[in-house]
């Protein structure tokens, strides 16, 4: 019985919550692999363009709220997601337009691209601080549980009780299906391909008739349609808090690096390591080791090898260690 306690408890609090932050970070993670091996750059304001896709999800769902809709047990905020892809995808292809088209043109190295991506962070940064303010806005409506913790003692009988909420669902089906259309378009439409033509080998692709520009623009839209997605997840999941996702993207670079930046497999990959690493380290294991051992071997202490205040100290720590044995990742993506 003390077994089925610990694994209801490591469950609790290690296993479903490092799926749901896992999908997070690799959807965030496969937009930065796709910038880094079409356009070529290391796109730093990904973070806050997860923030901004998620306020202008969060300005619709209020909308939708006043009139009167929504989206019954699910948040409406996955009825308003569509529309802010939409409204992303514009807003990122105006920024391309007005900003990274000249560096391209100009052929620049991709080091000046990263300085430029960071002035960009910090202007989407400023937009949504003074659009949406700087506080924890939470979203969500609907179903909180579709398992509780107390049903789940009672059904079972054990001291533990497992909960399941609602958007832990939805963020794990959501990001398999978003992960599935990535993986069919890439693969199996004719764009699809030119993207990774134009990935493998800008000059080939140049004359084998490919249109950079329709690939520029592609490449925005479906960057877009990830990192808003993975950014409501997120704060359906937790909260929206505007420099919260300014700080998603340390872990989310670790992740892509992790996996192999270039490679969409290695950033989904690489999200499930980094936010498993995450979880376990800073998670206090008295509880599960409680559970285990003998009455006279339990422990007062919280054994937690890091506070959850230096979570991303892990993500900076593994990413460290990568880029010093194994710079190309898992799945052997481009060194950086």
């Amino acid at each position: 019985m003390d077994a089925l306690n610990a694994l209801v408890a490591f469950a609790n609090f290690v296993f479903i919550p490092g799926l749901a932050y896992g999908a997070q970070l690799a959807m965030g993670a496969l937009g930065v692999t796709l910038i880094y091996g079409i356009l070529r750059f290391s796109n730093f304001a990904h973070g806050d363009t997860m923030a901004f896709g998620t306020m202008v999800t969060i300005l619709l769902t209020w909308g939708l709220q006043s009139l009167g809709i929504s989206f019954g047990p699910l948040p409406t905020a996955l009825l308003a997601l569509p529309f802010a892809i939409g409204i992303t995808g514009l807003f990122l292809l105006g920024t391309d337009r007005v900003i990274y088209k000249f560096y391209r043109a100009q052929k620049v190295k991709p080091v000046i691209l990263v300085i430029v991506a960071m002035g960009v962070m910090f202007v989407y940064n400023g937009i949504v601080r003074f659009i949406i303010g700087p506080d924890d806005i939470g979203f969500r409506d609907g179903v909180s549980r579709l398992i509780s913790p107390r049903e789940f003692k009672e059904w079972s009988g054990l001291a533990e009780g497992l909960g399941l909420r609602t958007t832990t669902v939805i963020t794990l089906v959501t990001a398999f299906i978003a992960m599935a259309l990535l993986f069919w378009f890439l693969n199996k439409t004719r764009t699809g391909k030119s993207m990774r033509a134009f990935s493998d080998n800008e000059d080939l692709a140049l004359l084998s008739g490919i249109n950079p520009e329709r690939v520029v623009m592609v490449t925005w839209m479906i960057v877009a349609a990830l990192a808003t997605t993975a950014g409501v997840l997120y704060g359906l999941d937790k909260s929206f808090k505007a420099f919260t996702y300014f700080q998603l993207l340390l872990p989310i670079f670790a992740a892509a690096i992790v996996g192999g930046l270039g490679s969409p497999q290695g950033a989904i990959a690489g999200g499930f390591v980094i936010a498993f690493s995450e979880v376990t380290v800073t998670y206090a294991w008295k509880k599960v080791y409680n559970y285990l051992v003998p009455e006279a071997w339990e422990t007062t202490s919280l054994l937690q090898l890091l506070s959850t205040d230096y979570k991303f100290a892990v993500s900076f720590g593994i990413l460290i260690i990568v880029l010093l044995f194994k710079p190309t990742g898992i799945f052997k993506g481009q060194s950086v």
